[in-house]
């Protein structure tokens, strides 16, 4: 199920090793949990936008798929907003992580190792795709990005969030926060697999997607929180459409 071209098995491994670490605020996983709420709010504001939907339980009967999902820190909250979530991970650890805390949390999702070609495969198609810090760690992105088009059906919306490729990026993504500021186990990102934003927008229009907004996402020092923001140069995401 997870033998496909763009899955990196020392970039599965790498998130394998830490896996029993996902839930914990102030363990490897700190600066995600630091940055969800940004994310989280974005999504859920755009999607509720886009499919015009209420503030209470706002997408019930709407079908999410979360490619990554790690140990379901998107997953979980995403499943209290009332979609039905499929969360797929190439890591079993991962997988399994993630289904002991839904359990646990009392909240259905849909866990399963699989990649995103073996279900566009089967001809799996989501309302919403969320596709949020993956691309950097693919092997082969065009192949990963034709397979995750297949996957939004028509009037979806899919979200990518990765990192811009620019000196500002490696100095703070890669040189700070792995081995100035010890957030991340170094070796978490490799520079040379950031994609610019320009450069992502052409592999996505080039399998048939739509770019709908580009946003940028900042960490404000004074504050010690992520905030969104006008500036791409590091952190962005993208909402595209089908």
């Amino acid at each position: 199920m997870t033998d496909a071209p763009s899955i990196d098995p020392a970039e599965v491994a790498k998130f394998s090793a830490m896996a029993a670490e996902w839930w914990d605020p102030t363990g490897k996983f700190a600066p995600l949990h630091k940055f969800n709420p940004v994310r989280l709010k974005f999504i859920r504001d755009v999607a509720a936008t886009h499919f015009r939907r209420p503030a209470l339980k706002p997408f019930e009967g709407l079908q999410l798929l979360d490619i990554g999902c790690g140990g379901g820190l998107l997953a979980e909250p995403m499943a209290n907003l009332g979609f039905s979530v499929l969360g797929i991970d190439a890591s079993e650890r991962n997988v399994r992580t993630a289904a002991s805390h839904a359990a646990s949390s009392g909240v259905h999702i849909d866990y399963r190792v699989a990649s995103a070609e073996s279900l566009a495969e089967a001809g799996g198609d989501y309302h919403v795709v969320l596709n949020m810090e993956v691309v950097e760690h693919v092997a082969d992105l065009p192949g990963y990005l034709r397979a995750c088009a297949k996957l939004v059906r028509p009037g979806g919306l899919m979200f990518v969030a990765t990192l811009n490729k620019t000196l500002k990026s490696l100095a703070l993504a890669k040189i700070g926060a792995e081995y100035v500021l010890r957030w991340l186990p170094p070796g978490t990102h490799d520079w040379n697999r950031f994609v610019e934003p320009d450069r992502l927008q052409a592999m996505l229009e080039e399998v048939g997607l739509k770019v709908l907004i580009l946003q940028g996402v900042s960490f404000d020092p004074l504050n010690w929180a992520w905030k969104l923001s006008h500036d791409t140069d590091v952190n962005y995401m993208m909402v595209v459409g089908r």
